[in-house]
């Protein structure tokens, strides 16, 4: 299937009240860069973190409720997606886990997902049904234990969670904890089992990761002291070793900052991340011998807060969420570079915290 025979669509998530429309289905113009509003869901209350089935053609959403209790309690909610018209559809939706969620992932074979409470300190893995609804909650992994900042490390805060290319491991960032627990899938017993730990340095707070192409490199970006620190990954073991950490910022900022977002080129040649407080994109180029990182470029998110961004599946544009400007920004990618060109497009939305570029088929 060529990409012109497919519609390249954004799919976003945003910080909302349950009456109010928190997703949003936009068109992607590939010629100019530009978004085009075709669909958007109220009901929802801070569906922030998103993730999607291209084969099955379904969106999956964390988003927060309460409990016969009145707890504040995990939800996650599946859409069925209309390729041709834009248009997402509520299909399912279930409690997770006993605390609010940050994040949401699928493995490879869209078996399994798990959701991530940064709030709660735990992971929840649930088996995904043969018609793409939420199944059954298979485990709950609760973290414990603290790290070097006072406030933002007193406890432990998982903030995402990656399965390995290989699909045995699943590998959580714990910015509470300066770590990342790495788990072993035990599909025989629908369990999560702590394999290993990825040690960073303290004060780190590692919030998101993104594996190279290669599948041995690995990079973390840290939301609490601004850096990316590399790993080299051993997929037979499922182990992380620490090659170099570098500083997403420039040396003369010294204001506020925290990092959200990261991600590596499907060529493997750059690493992108965000800053918060900068509100910037910094632009590295992978060194192709050492995989070590050297700075490129630092461009301005034509906004504020960048929680979140992605590159379109070819590689041709960048697109931003800058939560607290209300607004999602396109940027062309020199491909040749690596370096980010604000497209001079952007559109309006409420407090967006996660955007989802993918092709699919009408």
């Amino acid at each position: 299937m060529t990409n012109e025979q497919q519609r390249l669509l954004v799919f976003a998530g945003s910080y909302s009240e349950a009456e109010e429309s928190g997703v949003y289905v936009y068109a992607f113009d590939e010629e100019s860069g530009t978004l085009t509003l075709t669909d958007e869901f109220a009901g929802l209350k801070n569906p922030t973190f998103l993730n999607v089935d291209a084969e099955r053609k379904l969106l999956y959403s964390i988003a927060e409720t309460v409990n016969p209790g009145g707890k504040k309690v995990g939800e996650a909610a599946v859409f069925a997606i209309n390729a041709a018209k834009g248009e997402i559809r509520l299909i399912n939706r279930e409690i997770t886990v006993d605390s609010t969620l940050c994040h949401i992932q699928r493995d490879m074979n869209s078996r399994y997902l798990t959701v991530t409470s940064y709030h709660g300190g735990m992971i929840g893995y649930f088996s995904i049904a043969d018609d793409g609804k939420i199944g059954n909650m298979l485990d709950v992994q609760q973290h414990e234990g603290s790290s070097q900042h006072p406030e933002r490390q007193d406890r432990p805060h998982p903030h995402s969670s990656f399965y390995s290319p290989d699909g045995r491991f699943i590998l959580v960032p714990d910015l509470g904890l300066d770590r990342i627990i790495t788990y072993s899938v035990d599909e025989a017993n629908g369990k999560l089992v702590r394999h290993s730990e990825g040690v960073l340095h303290p004060g780190a707070g590692p919030r998101h990761l993104a594996f190279h192409p290669n599948g041995k490199l690995l990079y973390v970006i840290n939301e609490v002291d601004s850096t990316i620190t590399s790993f080299t990954y051993d997929a037979e073991k499922g182990q992380l070793t620490v090659k170099e950490t570098v500083s997403t910022l420039p040396a003369d900022f010294t204001e506020e900052n925290s990092c959200a977002e990261i991600t590596v080129s499907a060529d493997g040649k750059f690493v992108y991340g965000s800053n918060r407080g900068h509100d910037s994109i910094v632009v590295f180029a992978v060194d192709e011998q050492s995989g070590l990182l050297k700075l490129v470029q630092h461009v301005s998110v034509q906004g504020g807060h960048p929680r979140h961004f992605a590159l379109t599946p070819n590689g041709r544009y960048l697109i931003a969420a800058n939560r607290d400007t209300n607004n999602i920004v396109t940027f062309r990618v020199d491909q040749e570079s690596g370096k980010l060109q604000f497209t001079g497009n952007s559109v309006n939305v409420s407090k967006p915290v996660c955007v989802i570029p993918i092709y699919l088929t009408p």
